[in-house]
């Protein structure tokens, strides 16, 4: 196969070089059609046999990588890349050349050289036409003149001779005759001449007798004539004749025949580039064959090493380590390699089983720690470099009510600002351990939470890691409050008690000793005086339960009608002398539930009283005061709406804790009561601005209906009504 590739590739060359050498004209051959005819079939059949050769040799590479053999795809990959490193400058070489060919062929035979051509002969033949155009209109103006000298022409032929030489003389004219019919001349102009006026065409004197102004184009002189039939002397034509410059017309023909010969090339233009072609790919096809035998050459050496490498590499990868590889001095670099390659498998085996051994401690690690995030009550985040949440415990979870793989892989700030800005603080604090206090609404209610951030390092200046634990302290904190309330419940206990028996008696013996005296109004006097001695009783029996650790009285449950409470509420307040309207929007139907009508009346007069107290602190209004109720399945609803100088903005929800108010003499325990009285009934409180109105504020209170309150909370709706508002400070 040597042997028969190395003639190929010898011959294909020599006669690539001496088609090249013949079609650039170097050589006394011309390249005709049938030179380079000859030349493609050669180098066609030498471009056949190299391609044979090639196939042979893939193919039998392609059967030994179909066998398996170890390397086999080594082997056709060195080859492949032989061949392209050899073949792709050659390729780029053949595709330049052509365009180059093309590209200078496109400028031979382009629009621009035929534009050029064509001008050159448009600008010879427009000198010719304006020539002609010359002449015939010096004839027709000359034969206009002579018409007019007819009577010269009649009386004196001398005379009239030297009038037709003036014209022809004025007219730059090479000379004029006056024509018979039959063409022969019987007058002319005396002008010098080298040689006579070539005679007219007879065709030229027919078409001049039908009255045209005929031109005579030059023939093999460089002359041009007219002819026209004299309209006053009878049967006479004038007939004039002018030189044109012969370098033009000499050029005019010379352009002709190179524009002929310009064709003819055009027309094999197609064949000089299949040949061209045909050339670059021979010589392409011999360059690509010697890679390919020097890539199997090269292969041949390379392949016996490396497979043994394989078939060691597949052995380790089965985790078969007591694996090695012989080396021979012949393989050279790659032998050295081999040698590598066995160090590394001795490396390999030790590092194995220290890392068997770490990985057991890691997971025994990663067990405990797992058990104990999860068992511990505080929430654990993980925060990574760039602020991103790397893990959340059960406990996290449950603080924050989200689920963990919702958060992870997202930034802590944009999940939880309030967290992120605490984050950013303490990476800015350079601490190892920084901690702050914050609040946020969970589950539709406000709970307090301690953040304490560790940071992996308090040195590096950008990105460093941190664990976040979140601490529930809502709680500790209410319990807080609760033990500072009972506090001040005890000091005030008893300067409320002692007058409430001298009320409480001296209710009683008004309603004995003047009772009687009332006669206009006996019913509401009455209902006056049980309302002031059942209040001493309710007041009296709150001040003993706020010196027992400030918790409200338990509530009685009973099923009753939730209006009971509404109507006493707004019985209580109405009897006051303060000039506002109360409107009533309460159902027909009654609003069941279990209830403790004594508790709610009190929460409810609480609302109304500070309601009233709104609507008289601000100027200018007309007192209004709403109370609306709405009988459900699940929950009666119940909006206290007044047209007052509204709830604040901000914090609005703290005004339901103990001890917040915005009045100046306030105890703030007005909605902290109201709250805890609902909230023992199952219900929720929520504080909103009034609506459809330009101020005041609503109250919204949701009480369970049916038989008995929800068993948990969870079970009280989420959003409670539908309103845009914020609510009432505690005016108490």
């Amino acid at each position: 196969m040597l042997v028969p590739g190395l003639l190929a590739v010898v011959g294909a060359l020599v006669t690539g070089a001496i088609s090249f050498v013949v079609l650039m004209g170097l050589t006394p051959i011309a390249p005709t059609d049938t030179i380079v005819t000859i030349a493609t079939v050669v180098n066609g059949a030498f471009v056949v046999i190299l391609c044979v050769l090639i196939g042979r040799e893939v193919m039998r590479m392609f059967r030994a990588r179909a066998k398996g053999k170890a390397a086999s795809r080594l082997h056709i990959r060195i080859v492949v890349l032989f061949s392209i490193v050899a073949a792709l400058p050659a390729l780029l070489v053949a595709i330049v050349a052509g365009v180059t060919l093309d590209l200078g062929l496109d400028r031979w035979f382009g629009m621009r050289t035929q534009a050029i051509i064509d001008s050159s002969i448009s600008v010879a033949r427009a000198y010719v036409n304006e020539n002609a155009r010359n002449l015939q209109g010096s004839t027709l103006s000359m034969a206009y003149d002579l018409d007019q000298q007819r009577r010269l022409y009649d009386l004196d032929r001398t005379g009239f001779q030297s009038f037709l030489t003036e014209q022809a003389r004025g007219r730059s004219l090479l000379g004029a005759q006056l024509l018979r019919t039959d063409g022969t001349p019987f007058l002319q102009a005396n002008v010098e001449v080298e040689k006579p006026l070539p005679v007219p065409p007879a065709d030229a004197l027919s078409q001049a007798a039908e009255g045209n102004l005929v031109f005579i184009p030059p023939g093999v002189t460089n002359l041009v004539g007219a002819i026209i039939k004299l309209r006053q002397i009878s049967g006479a034509y004038l007939y004039t004749v002018r030189a044109v410059d012969p370098e033009v017309l000499g050029a005019l023909r010379l352009m002709e025949e190179r524009t002929a010969e310009y064709s003819s090339l055009k027309s094999n233009r197609f064949g000089l580039q299949i040949a061209f072609a045909l050339l670059y790919l021979g010589i392409m096809l011999i360059v690509l064959l010697s890679a390919i035998w020097t890539g199997i050459g090269v292969a041949d050496r390379l392949v016996r090493p490396i497979r043994l490498l394989i078939g060691a590499a597949d052995e380790v990868s089965e985790g078969n380590l007591s694996i090695s590889v012989p080396v021979r001095v012949s393989d050279g670099d790659v032998g050295s390699l081999s040698n590598t390659f066995n160090n590394m498998i001795l490396q390999l085996r030790s590092q194995r089983s220290e890392l068997v051994h770490a990985k057991d401690v890691i997971d025994e690690r990663r067990r405990f720690t797992e058990a104990v995030l999860s068992g511990v009550t505080v929430g654990v985040l993980g925060v990574e470099e760039d602020g991103t949440v790397s893990m959340l415990n059960p406990s996290a979870e449950r603080i924050l009510a989200v689920e963990a793989d919702a958060v992870v892989g997202r930034e802590l700030a944009a999940v939880f600002p309030e967290i992120g800005r605490i984050h950013h603080a303490a990476s800015q604090s350079r601490r190892l351990e920084y901690q702050e206090e914050v609040k946020l609404k969970i589950r539709q209610r406000e709970r307090t939470l301690a953040v304490r951030i560790t940071s992996s390092s308090a040195e590096e200046e950008h990105g460093q890691s941190s664990v976040v634990t979140l601490d529930d302290i809502t709680d500790l904190v209410d319990a807080q409050r609760t033990s500072a309330w009972a506090d001040v419940a005890r000091r005030i206990a008893h300067e409320i008690k002692n007058p409430l028996t001298p009320i409480q008696l001296s209710a009683e013996r008004i309603r004995r000793r003047y009772g009687k005296r009332v006669e206009d109004d006996r019913e509401v006097f009455d209902r006056c005086i049980e309302t002031i001695v059942r209040q001493v009783g309710d007041i009296g029996r709150m001040v003993d339960e706020f010196s027992t650790f400030a918790r409200m009285p338990k509530p009685t449950m009973e099923n009753k009608d939730l209006r009971e409470a509404l109507r006493e509420a707004m019985f209580m307040r109405e009897m006051g002398d303060h000039g506002i309207a109360f409107e009533a929007d309460i159902p027909n139907e009654p609003m069941l539930g279990s209830f403790d009508i004594r508790l709610l009346s009190q929460a409810f007069g609480n609302l109304v009283k500070n309601a009233v107290e709104s609507v008289e602190a601000t100027e200018g209004v007309a007192g209004r005061i709403t109370i609306r109720a709405k009988a459900g399945g699940a929950f009666h609803r119940v909006d206290i709406i007044d047209n007052g100088r509204g709830f604040p903005p901000q914090d609005r929800d703290r005004l339901l804790e103990p001890y917040m108010t915005t009045r100046e003499k306030g105890t703030g325990l007005g909605l902290a009561i109201v709250r805890k009285i609902i909230e023992d009934h199952g219900g929720q409180i929520s504080l909103e601005d009034a609506p459809d109105q330009p101020q005041g504020a609503m109250v919204r209170i949701m009480l369970p209906g049916g038989a008995k309150p929800p068993a948990n909370r969870s079970e009280t709706p989420e959003r409670i009504g539908e309103t845009d508002g914020i609510g009432h400070p505690d005016r108490r």
